[in-house]
């Protein structure tokens, strides 16, 4: 608490109090980061998991290549998934949970720890509200109508292999400012996020188009411009990821003394939220040859 918190004081029953509740503020700022940018621990274990709010001790880590909030990179968690993309917020709880018992003995008062816990729920659940609002362009979340909005939306990305980071970065480029777009039209800036476009089928691309249909008439809600709307979400909608594919490429090549791979992903994940045209094809969908290839997929604790 000296060094990493000096700002709540010097330690006390009080300053205990104050400091796990700033510990499970930034958790949660940390996991509502991972859920916007498609970010897979694979390992979020209570040793794993940061009083610092940071991304630590990671092996079987990934991205989200298709949309599946039940994917894990983890071959020991294939079974159970346990850390699976969706349960993280619940995981990161858990762990917190743990952190409250532990110090319990400092503060020999259950309801003061558990009210820190209770609030953990609301204050994750506010930020990811304003993250998804984000995602989408829009000003805020506004409650049920904004909750229907997100059920619907997961489903459709679950209709088809659909490429989560691609599909929200084309999604600023779908126009909201026209509402007499035919549904092809509606469609065409998505169709480079799904991995078997030819596989959609009338019924899921009348879905698809149902869903943005809506979407045209929220963001009109909102008064906001197509440009404006896409200069915000290109700011939280990164167009480049580490993609295991490219670490796993970047790695045969050092192995065979080739670093050139690895000061290239360097440069572009540094700024992966700006165009960089010369580095597009790091932006590309997994390639089906790394499908099912050790390293681009899954990984074990020992990788």
């Amino acid at each position: 608490i000296r060094h990493h918190f000096p700002h709540l004081g010097e330690p006390s029953k009080e300053t205990y109090l104050a400091w796990f509740k700033e510990v499970c503020e930034r958790t949660a700022d940390l996991v509502v980061h991972w859920m916007r940018v498609g970010f897979v621990h694979g390992v979020l274990n209570t040793d794993n998991t940061s009083i610092l709010g940071l991304t630590i001790d990671y092996g079987p880590y990934g991205w989200i290549d298709n949309y599946d909030p039940d994917w894990t990179p983890n071959t020991t968690d294939a079974t159970g998934k346990r850390y699976r993309f969706g349960h993280q917020p619940q995981i990161a709880q858990w762990n917190l949970l743990q952190l409250g018992n532990a110090i319990y003995p400092l503060i020999n008062e259950v309801e003061p720890l558990q009210q820190i816990l209770t609030d953990y729920v609301e204050l994750y659940t506010n930020k990811w509200q304003q993250m998804r609002a984000d995602k989408l362009g829009l000003n805020e979340y506004k409650g049920d109508d904004d909750h229907e909005l997100n059920q619907q939306l997961q489903k459709i990305l679950l209709l088809a292999e659909t490429d989560m980071t691609i599909f929200y970065r084309r999604l600023a480029d779908v126009s909201c400012a026209h509402n007499d777009l035919s549904d092809e039209a509606l469609l065409e800036p998505l169709m480079e996020a799904y991995y078997a476009p030819d596989a959609l089928s009338k019924e899921d691309k009348k879905d698809i188009c149902d869903w943005l249909r809506q979407y045209q008439q929220r963001v009109q809600q909102d008064g906001t411009s197509d440009q404006d709307r896409k200069t915000r979400m290109n700011l939280v909608n990164p167009k480049y990821v580490l993609r295991n594919y490219l670490s796993q490429q970047a790695i045969d090549k050092a192995h065979e003394g080739d670093y050139s791979m690895i000061h290239e992903l360097l440069e572009v994940m540094h700024r992966p939220y700006d165009e960089q045209p010369q580095y597009h094809h790091y932006a590309a969908k997994r390639p089906d040859w790394a499908r099912d290839k050790p390293g681009c997929s899954m990984l074990s604790c020992s990788s």
